[in-house]
């Protein structure tokens, strides 16, 4: 049994506007503004609603390739990343930490798949 949960998933669209009303339509999620340290469009949704996992829509500005990835919840970003490496996985995005101090990065498996993990900030 595994001790690393699959908690957020992040669709990254040049047409946040058109995710959200498929989204919303296909399943009901509602989403939150809650913009991003870039400026950028940060759509937050509860989406299971206590029986799944939360996520969200990030616009991007169309020079990056849309994408849909899932996050890991880790317990050491750096090490996980280290980890990734040795065992053939790449790092795209490299440890970075959010103002709330939530720590993620970005991979690559050695099959070309994208995925991601991070540390929530610490408690208060």
């Amino acid at each position: 049994m595994s001790t690393t949960p699959i908690t957020w998933f992040e669709i990254g669209t040049d047409r946040p506007d058109e995710a959200e009303r498929f989204y919303g339509e296909l399943f009901g999620w509602t989403f939150e503004e809650q913009g991003a340290a870039n400026g950028g469009s940060y759509r937050v949704t509860g989406a299971g609603a206590g029986e799944g996992i939360g996520g969200a829509i990030r616009a991007t500005d169309g020079t990056t390739p849309n994408y849909a990835v899932f996050y890991a919840e880790v317990a050491d970003v750096a090490e996980t990343c280290r980890r990734a490496e040795a065992a053939g996985g790449k790092v795209l995005i490299p440890v970075r930490t959010a103002p709330s101090g939530l720590s993620f990065a970005h991979l690559l498996d050695p099959a070309g798949n994208h995925l991601g993990v991070f540390t929530p900030p610490p408690s208060a």
